[in-house]
């Protein structure tokens, strides 16, 4: 079975880690971000997903992915497709994500972070 959204591409268009200090026991804040663009010509999206951590007196980081979508069928409703984009192609985006938090912080001297598997329909009601 096939889905009817299809993911095309997907890139990191931005990988920062700056250290500002030593392994601490400071919470790490995280906050992330998604941003929704639509080429109607082709009946293509852009999706873009920012994650912005900051542990204070030990690192921050900025990671933002991006992913290319087009649906297998123009015959499809506009609430389903607006729900699909919102929702579903930021679940395909995340997976890609979270790996990339965890290589980017398994650097010497601190704590590699591994988040904890989101529930995408919530955070975006949310």
């Amino acid at each position: 079975m096939k889905s009817i959204l299809r993911l095309d591409k997907v890139v990191f268009d931005k990988i920062e880690f700056d250290r500002l200090g030593f392994k601490n026991d400071t919470e790490l804040k995280l906050e992330i971000q998604t941003n929704i663009g639509e080429r109607k010509d082709k009946a293509a999206y852009k999706v873009t997903v920012i994650a912005i951590g900051k542990k204070p007196d030990e690192y921050t980081f900025h990671i933002s992915i991006t992913g290319y979508f087009t649906f297998r069928t123009e015959d499809i409703e506009t609430d389903l497709k607006n729900e699909l984009i919102s929702k579903n192609s930021v679940a395909i985006l995340m997976p890609y994500l979270r790996s990339e938090i965890s290589l980017l912080t398994a650097q010497p001297e601190t704590e590699t972070v591994v988040l904890p598997v989101f529930n995408i329909n919530r955070m975006m009601d949310e």
